[in-house]
This record gives C-alpha cells, structure tokens and sequence, in this order.
C-alpha cells in the first residue's frame, strides 16, 4: 500500500525539487548516452550541451505556468485555455501515443541491463524486458500501480550511484577519447539532440506540482532552479565520462552506465546498477501506464476516442479497458522489435518527438496565457522546441499524423449539452486570463 499523497498545497521547496528531479531523470539515462555517442561521437556533448541550455527556458516556462495558474490538469488545461479544446485535442493524443513506443523502450533498456549484469546473451533482453512491462501492465490492472513518490525513490536511489561513479570516472577520462571528435559530421548533432529528449521530458510535471505547493509561484520557481541545478550537473558529468571514458566503444553498448559502475567499482558497482536500473525502469512503466489508462479512458470520455476501445472514466474503478488498448499497442509496437525490425534508437526517437510535440503545445499556449519577461521566456522555449522538433526528421510524421487524426476525430465529434471535461467556458476563461495577465 502506498503512502498517502500530500495535502494540496503542502509542499516546500525542498519536496517540489526532489519531486521535479523525479520526473526528469528516468529511465533514459540508462542508454542515452550510448544512443547519442553512436549518433555523433564525441560531439554528442554538443548535444547534451543543447538539450542543457534548451531546458532552463522550457522548465522556467512550465514553473511560471505553474505558479500562475496552480491547476492538476498540466499541459493540457493549459492548452485548452490558450487554444480552446478541439484545436487542443492533440495534446493528450501525443501523449497518449507516446506510452506504447514509450514503455516498450524502457522495458528493453531495463532488459539489456539485467541480462548484461546476468551474464546473459543480448538477445535475451527482449524477453526480459517482455516480463517487466507484463508485470507492470498485471500490477496497474489490480489497483496497486506505483505513484509518483515511487519513481521519486527509484530516483534518488540512481542519483545516489552516479554521483560517486562520476567522481571516480573523471580520473580514468583520455584525451584520445575526443578523437575525431565529430566522425558522423556536424548533422549528427541534431539528431543526437532530438533522440536526448527522452532524457530531458519531465518539466512539464511542474504544472501537475503546482496545486500541491505552498505560494505556487515562489516556491515553484525556486523548486525549479534547483532541480535544474542538479539535473545539469547529473547530465553534463555522466555525458563527458561516458565518451571520455569509454571512447569509441560508448556507441557500442546499449548499458553504458553498468560499464562505467563496473570500472569504478567493480562487481559491486554491477550489481547496485542492475537493481537500480531494474526499478527505475519499472517504476516509470508503471506511472506512465496509469497515466496513460487514465488519460485513454478520460478521451472515451469526451468522445476523443472510441468508447469500446478505451471504456470511460469511472470514479472508484480502475480503467482496466484502456489498459487493455493499451497493453495491444504496445503488442503491436513489440513485435516489429521482436523481429529486430525496429530498433530502441528508433523507439527513443519516436516518442522524443511525440514529447516535444506536447511540450512545445504547453510553451506556445504560454506565449498566449502570460505577459512580459515569461512570456518572452516562453517565446525562447518555443523556438528551441522547434528547432528539436524539425531535427527529428522522418519521425516528425509521428506527431504530424496523430494530431492530424486528433483533429479530425474532434471535428467530427457531435457537440455534447455541456463541455468536455477539459473545456473552459468564456467567463472561466476570461477569469483565468485575468489572473496570468496580471502576473510580472
């Protein structure tokens, strides 16, 4: 049984930026590195240096939405206040989309790193991962799905094994690691960056955070600073050994981090690495699960989505037929992988561009909710998301297609007697409105 969740408006500082720092580092840390070094070599700091810079506006955005308009519904009410709820129906289909590619990827990352600390040939990480998401998809359709502070612990427990790995490996970094230092050309770059999204998505949750702070806007902001803090040092330190160390070969592994803590600490180091990477990734399968099923069956709902594919959202029920369309798409998205017709790099990259997509929706809805200094801020962020969106390439049909059938589905969708659920009436909304526009 979990703990029970905080009183809204409980939270300080220090629990807003442990919890910040929760949802930003998961499990992409576990194989990112590998992915963006085989993509660019040792310019891929380049990339890491980009997504770096690229998150304080992005982040401050998000904190500043937050503040000013404390609210549980995230990007989406945002997006919904800014544009309306049809031309704001992608946003939750983007998500939506994202946890089928999302959580198959997690599951191989988990995968590859227990058969590589088992001993066990490649190929078995496929199955392993299988068990993982077959285990979370069992636990989320009893009832006892992980809540948000569990990742916050699978977190901390990572935070606590990079920290000492990356002080020991700084020693062991050489200068012939650097060279060449860009082989695949400069447009490696982008496409290490766009993938690297992957490891970055997660600011959004300051907006989710915000209803359950003490004074939203203060604390919110302060709680972002710092998580920004630690998040850029975690990063920019784990990137630089992971090329400065292993060189070449950082592009060859698919458990870069369980390299690392091998060379540092040896057996030890592999074991702690394997549980670690074992719970982070199941935790965060099984948060984007519940999310997931709850967002499905919340567009059955408002007739987003076929009522009989994802059932409805019912008060005190699990929303079991959303995870079972669900535990389908991600059968379809397996399978292809099983046939090593679809790779993790083009499953990370998938979903990276799925999450920009609803990120650049939260910032640009920012440009038209806030005023002044964040409103430029929001204006930056949006450009920057742009940029990473266009350097997705072919895979920013993804996102193009699922909106494209968003609004089309919501086009069609018959006018209820009252709002969708996510709607906002014109007085709410001129209410709200006048609430942003009054924030410096």
């Amino acid at each position: 049984m979990s703990a029970p969740e905080p009183r809204p408006g409980s939270l300080g500082v220090l629990a807003g930026t442990v919890m910040l720092v929760g949802a930003v580092l998961g499990p992409g840390v576990l194989t990112l590195p590998a992915l963006a070094a085989d993509a660019a070599g040792a310019s891929s700091l380049l990339a890491w240096v980009l997504l770096l810079c690229a998150s304080v506006p992005v982040a401050t955005t998000f904190a500043a939405l937050g503040g000013a308009l404390p609210d549980r519904g995230g990007v989406a009410h945002f997006a919904t206040l800014a544009f309306g709820p049809r031309r704001a129906a992608p946003v939750g289909w983007w998500f939506l989309a994202a946890v089928p590619t999302g959580v198959v990827a997690a599951s191989l990352m988990g995968g590859h790193y227990v058969a590589a600390a088992l001993g066990l040939a490649p190929e078995r990480a496929f199955w392993i991962g299988t068990a993982i998401l077959g285990a979370s998809f069992s636990v989320n359709a009893l009832g006892l799905r992980a809540t948000g502070r569990t990742q916050v612990i699978t977190a901390g427990v990572l935070v606590a094994l990079l920290v000492p790995m990356i002080a020991v490996s700084l020693g062991r970094m050489r200068p012939e690691a650097f060279s060449p230092f860009a082989p695949g050309g400069w447009t490696g770059v982008g496409t290490a960056a766009s993938l690297l999204f992957f490891a970055f998505a997660g600011w959004e949750a300051a907006t989710h955070l915000s209803a359950d702070l003490r004074d939203p806007r203060r604390t919110l902001r302060r709680s972002t600073l710092l998580a920004l803090g630690v998040i850029i040092l975690l990063y920019s330190g784990l990137a630089l050994v992971a090329v400065g160390v292993l060189g070449d070969a950082a592009g060859d592994t698919p458990v870069p981090l369980l390299v690392l803590m091998r060379g540092a600490f040896g057996p030890v180091g592999t074991a702690f690495t394997a549980v670690a990477a074992l719970l982070l990734t199941s935790g965060a399968i099984n948060v984007y699960l519940a999310s997931g099923a709850r967002l499905g069956a919340a567009l059955g709902t408002s007739g987003m989505l076929p009522r009989v594919l994802v059932g409805r959202t019912t008060p005190g029920r699990e929303p079991r037929r959303s995870l079972a369309f669900l535990a389908g798409c991600c059968t379809i998205v397996a399978i292809p992988v099983a046939a090593d017709a679809v790779t993790v790099d083009w499953l990370v990259r998938g979903t990276s561009a799925l999450l920009i997509s609803v990120s650049l929706a939260g910032t640009a809805a920012a440009v038209w909710l806030l005023r002044d200094g964040p409103r430029r801020v929001a204006g930056v962020a949006s450009v920057l998301l742009g940029i990473l969106l266009l350097a997705s390439g072919p895979f920013l049909l993804l996102p193009a297609g699922v909106g494209a059938v968003a609004l089309g589905v919501g086009s069609r969708r018959p006018r209820a007697a009252g709002p969708p659920p996510s709607a906002v009436d014109g007085r709410a909304r001129n209410v709200d409105l006048h609430r942003v526009r009054g924030c410096r």
